[in-house]
């Protein structure tokens, strides 16, 4: 996407505010937390003087803590709203802002949002800032259905007001290391493709009580709360896909949601692109590999079950041209590893505002990527192979 600042500035703007927000890793799970300093800096900047003001819309899902790091360390963020009051006044006091029980009062006040509420209830909170010409960052995946993300594309296309979808792996260095790669056709033809996203929480104790894990809240499992990620990142990188089949398992966990799923897409020039996605991942390594006439690429540590124990050789390329038979490792290290991983969606949505263009991650963006899922939803139902 043209509106994508370099890998490079990237990188350095998240350490930035990595080390401006001074976030620390759990070792529990290796979710990076922010201390509470928030509300030492918070109001430097007065009110009337912000461009922009950001209310970010529900702590449901734990992405919103990143991106209130980065708009309280650009002192945007104007408060926070949840319907869960105990937890929105968490939230609220962490960061040193206000906590509004009233959604509308929060709205006026703003010039932007953030939802990060479960998924079902994204399409209302975005039709309220929409209706008032606020612009939208909005959390992964986008809604619950085909119908439900196709009408929250018309609202926002009516209202005519930026709008980002939330898929990070599109600022990671290794992202568009593999994008300049299959651009310049160093691998050839692509023929195959596999990527793995997941994690481990599924085989924690609490797991089972997360919203993640309710349909009616979340819409789906694996296959859509991590499966969109590649999903996204296929679309990306190939463009759509015409056909999938699928599997799907919920024996693991005995979850209303599948815990484990497979898909495997079919493009028009034949290439075939397998994703797979788990709550169970308990470790993992290679996350993401190319099979062309002319090569063979492979990416590591660039999710959450393989974040943590892989620690080098996260690109490694093999080039029939190669004088030996052996691995060449690149010199890429992800967005993972580097740290500031889901910041860079609020980073990125910041800038566009200030700068006033699109945000790089559209609402069709969102829509192609859970058009995706739910036909591999389909074909796992009915056993046979879907259009996308």
């Amino acid at each position: 996407m043209s509106s994508v600042a370099p890998p490079e500035t990237r990188v350095e703007a998240g350490a930035v505010l990595r080390a401006e927000a001074g976030l620390e890793t759990r070792p529990e799970t290796g979710l990076e937390t922010p201390h509470e300093t928030h509300s030492e800096t918070r109001h430097e900047t007065p009110p009337e003087t912000r461009a922009h003001r950001v209310g970010v819309l529900s702590f449901a899902h734990y992405h919103a803590n990143f991106w209130s790091e980065v708009f309280a360390g650009q002192h945007v963020l104007e408060g926070i709203w949840d319907d869960d009051r105990a937890r929105g006044a968490e939230a609220a006091a962490r960061f040193g802002v206000e906590y509004f029980a009233d959604l509308d009062a929060l709205l006026g006040r703003c010039t932007a949002v953030a939802v990060c509420s479960e998924t079902v209830e994204h399409r209302s909170l975005i039709e309220q800032a929409s209706a008032r010409g606020l612009a939208v960052l909005c959390e992964k995946p986008l809604g619950v259905s085909v119908a439900d993300c196709e009408q929250i594309a018309r609202t926002v296309k009516a209202a005519g007001t930026p709008f980002m979808q939330s898929f990070p792996k599109r600022f990671d260095p290794v992202s568009h290391w593999l994008r300049d790669t299959i651009a310049h056709g160093t691998l050839g033809k692509i023929t195959m493709v596999r990527i793995r996203h997941g994690h481990f929480y599924g085989l924690q104790d609490d797991f089972k009580s997360r919203w993640y894990v309710d349909p009616a809240k979340s819409g789906g499992g694996a296959l859509l709360d991590e499966g969109v990620h590649g999903a996204d990142l296929l679309a990306w990188l190939f463009g759509m896909p015409e056909s999938v089949t699928a599997m799907t398992s919920n024996e693991t966990l005995s979850l209303q949601v599948e815990d484990a799923a497979v898909a495997t897409f079919r493009y028009a020039n034949g290439m075939l692109a397998e994703l797979a996605s788990s709550f169970t991942f308990a470790a993992a390594d290679v996350s993401i590999e190319l099979y062309g006439t002319a090569g063979t690429a492979l990416v590591s540590g660039v999710d959450l079950a393989s974040k943590d124990i892989t620690c080098d050789r996260f690109v490694r390329v093999y080039r029939n041209d190669q004088p030996e038979r052996a691995w060449e490792v690149i010199d890429v290290t992800p967005r993972f590893k580097i740290g500031g991983f889901h910041q860079q969606n609020a980073i990125a949505f910041l800038d566009a505002l200030e700068r006033n263009v699109a945000p790089p991650i559209s609402i069709d963006d969102g829509v192609r990527a859970v058009r995706m899922i739910m036909a591999a939803y389909r074909a796992a139902d009915t056993g046979q192979r879907q259009k996308v």
